[in-house]
């Protein structure tokens, strides 16, 4: 995994070209911070094995969860943009790499060993929740709560402090959502959330549609 400065560099470069053609579904203009990678990786669960990232980008999570401990065959990364699914595929080609819509995440976790008796332990997302509507910001966490474990997180950024899955998902769902740190150095500012099933009321496994 190259880390000099012309890799980054390229990487900016690359998003900031998806951002252009697609201002709607990239949700930045840059990559994430490095700090706004640490402070995602510091909520992930002790001793987490098996993760998702959701919306991978250029892959500034994916790089933090394999320096984090996350082995390649332990990681399947889902990247809905069709020149970003290859970046990732090149720089990354010993992880799950799958270019598909979060949507579809109980189908892809299936298709690459992420369900049923080896769910993930977590879900790391850099998807734009907050400027989705209320129906696919359901339908996604619903899919994975269908593929974390029973005590998994859920763990998500957005740009600015307010919490960016609505009130109502929150409760049909029946997740508890708790306010993690919040970096200035990032572009735009960003403050992670944590998503987690309520004990009392563990999540029904919905029908595949």
């Amino acid at each position: 995994m190259d880390r000099n400065p012309h890799s980054a560099l390229a990487q900016t470069w690359t998003f900031f070209r998806q951002w252009l053609k697609n201002p709607r579904g990239v949700a930045a203009i840059s990559p994430s911070s490095q700090q706004l990678a640490r402070q995602m990786m510091s909520e992930l669960p002790r001793g987490a094995r098996r993760v998702i990232e959701l919306g991978g980008g250029t892959g500034v999570f994916t790089r933090a969860l394999l320096e984090h401990g996350i082995a390649p065959a332990d990681l399947l990364v889902l990247e809905l943009n069709e020149e970003l699914h290859q970046h990732l595929q090149r720089h990354f080609p010993q992880v799950h790499v799958a270019c598909a819509d979060a949507r579809d995440l109980a189908r892809v976790a299936i298709a690459h060993g992420f369900h049923g008796e080896t769910p993930a332990d977590a879900i790391v997302s850099g998807l734009g929740l907050l400027s989705m509507p209320r129906q696919t910001q359901r339908d996604i966490l619903g899919s994975a709560f269908d593929c974390l474990q029973p005590q998994g997180r859920f763990v998500q950024f957005t740009y600015g402090p307010a919490n960016p899955v609505a009130r109502e998902v929150i409760e049909e769902l029946g997740l508890n959502a708790r306010r993690g740190s919040f970096t200035w150095w990032n572009v735009p500012p960003a403050t992670v959330y944590v998503y987690s099933r309520r004990v009392s009321r563990a999540i029904k496994p919905r029908s595949m549609r």
